[in-house]
């Protein structure tokens, strides 16, 4: 099976080396460029908890004043061990899904217990800070990186991928649906993705790449994607 990769190859790397592992072919188009964004000084002794809904929070926030034992709320399995690699002791985690998380939150951190510290990127499908606040919880939303589309694709990547579409494409945000539908669109493949199945997270992500003629379109949760292998 030919399967294409999207995230970045930091994100995506292991992954990469376990399909191949099981025999599969794997392109690898990195749709979005992830930056660092400069943030205020934080006094890190203020808050009680820390949220994260990225590995990038936690890989571009400066740990040197940050207590390791708050208690830290992560949207999923890819985040937990990026916070857990960076020494966060105490880390509870949802499964892929913001609304989960906010439950979490809502059963784990009483309102009484102390402010919350949210780490996030500029572009966030759900407004979580907002959600909290509206529960009645202090939470700071701190915005350290930003995604910006990647423009530049090798031309003979797009020539060879035009020679043998995948099988399989996996989008994991809003962002890399709408940096797909431009790399599509610029390079005039609409046509060529009808034997293509693809794998999205949540139903924004699949709505923005629903005038793109696919094979079938899935959604799914991050963790599922060798799942997903076997239900095509």
């Amino acid at each position: 099976m030919h399967i294409l990769l999207t995230r970045p190859l930091e994100d995506c790397s292991e992954m990469i080396i376990k399909f191949q592992s099981l025999g599969h072919q794997v392109s690898h188009l990195p749709l979005l460029i992830i930056e660092k964004i400069n943030y205020e000084q934080i006094n890190f002794s203020d808050f009680k908890g820390i949220i994260f809904t990225s590995a990038n929070a936690v890989k571009f926030l400066d740990l040197k004043n940050v207590d390791k034992n708050l208690l830290c709320f992560c949207v999923g399995s890819a985040t937990e061990k990026k916070a857990r690699s960076v020494g966060f002791q105490n880390v509870i985690s949802a499964e892929g899904n913001v609304e989960n998380l906010k439950e979490l939150v809502l059963q784990n951190f009483n309102q009484k217990d102390g402010n919350l510290i949210y780490i996030s990127g500029e572009t966030v499908s759900v407004d979580l800070d907002q959600q909290l606040l509206k529960e009645g919880y202090n939470i700071k939303r701190v915005i350290n990186y930003r995604t910006i589309h990647n423009q530049n694709f090798d031309d003979k990547f797009v020539s060879e991928l035009k020679l043998k579409m995948p099988d399989m494409v996996y989008i994991y945000s809003q962002n890399s649906a709408l940096s797909f539908l431009n790399f599509i669109k610029i390079h005039q493949s609409e046509s060529l993705w009808m034997n293509t199945n693809v794998m999205c997270i949540g139903e924004k992500t699949s709505s923005i790449l629903n005038e793109i003629k696919w094979k079938k379109i899935f959604l799914f949760n991050p963790g599922e994607e060798e799942f997903l292998l076997y239900k095509i």
